[in-house]
């Protein structure tokens, strides 16, 4: 028997290539103006400054991808205004997911784990990006829907809401976003360790994972293994 009943997700940087859209939104858009932007540079910069903009006041995602498009350019030298950032969040919809997300999610769908959403993210900007998956979603909760941005506690108080008395599991890439709050809340979390980074404060997740692929195999195996 399976541990868990419902398995949540968060999008952009779990089952979305977030990082390959941004670098590619990003050359394209310098490219136009003739310019040549170091890819690791425009990564770290936005990984700075993107929570800074989430941690203000409440803005929708296109708003916020603008804003920090613009913040992003000036500090690579790149002068670039609010008005003239829209091309990052036009480029949302292309962004594409991992190659083991559609597999796994299919996998779990097989098996009759439900599946949920839990993104910073607007309504019609996920619309979009849910094309790009072979299954359906049970539960999505946006940051439209909370008027909220993870790593608070809104997506999570009103996924636990909606699913009453489920066996949930939160699966993610991002330790601030996602790993952080589900431990503060009590949330069963698997940290999605992409990039094998280092866990920070309050420690280790309850399971880790380096890819999709192996964390749905053991969710389907029962999580046990």
């Amino acid at each position: 028997m399976r541990l868990y009943d419902v398995v949540t997700f968060d999008c952009y940087g779990t089952l979305i290539d977030w990082e390959g859209g941004i670098g590619d939104a990003f050359a394209r858009a310098a490219a136009r103006e003739g310019r040549v932007l170091d890819p690791r540079s425009v990564l770290a910069a936005y990984a700075s400054i993107e929570p800074e903009v989430e941690a203000g006041p409440y803005r929708s995602y296109r708003e916020t991808l603008r804003m920090t498009a613009a913040r992003v350019a000036g500090r690579c030298g790149w002068p670039l205004s609010e008005e003239n950032a829209g091309f990052l969040p036009e480029s949302l919809p292309s962004w594409t997911p991992f190659p083991d997300t559609n597999p796994s999610l299919a996998l779990l769908a097989s098996a009759g784990v439900k599946l949920g959403i839990l993104s910073n993210v607007d309504e019609n900007l996920l619309s979009a990006t849910r094309r790009h998956f072979p299954v359906s979603f049970d539960l999505v909760v946006t940051a439209e829907s909370v008027r909220s941005y993870k790593p608070g506690h809104a997506h999570f108080l009103e996924a636990r809401a909606r699913l009453g008395s489920a066996r949930w599991l939160h699966a993610a890439q991002s330790y601030f976003h996602d790993v952080v709050p589900c431990m503060e809340l009590g949330i069963a979390v698997a940290w999605i360790n992409r990039k094998g980074e280092a866990a920070g404060s309050p420690g280790a997740a309850g399971w880790e994972f380096r890819d999709l692929a192996s964390f749905a195999d053991w969710v389907v195996g029962d999580g046990r293994a």
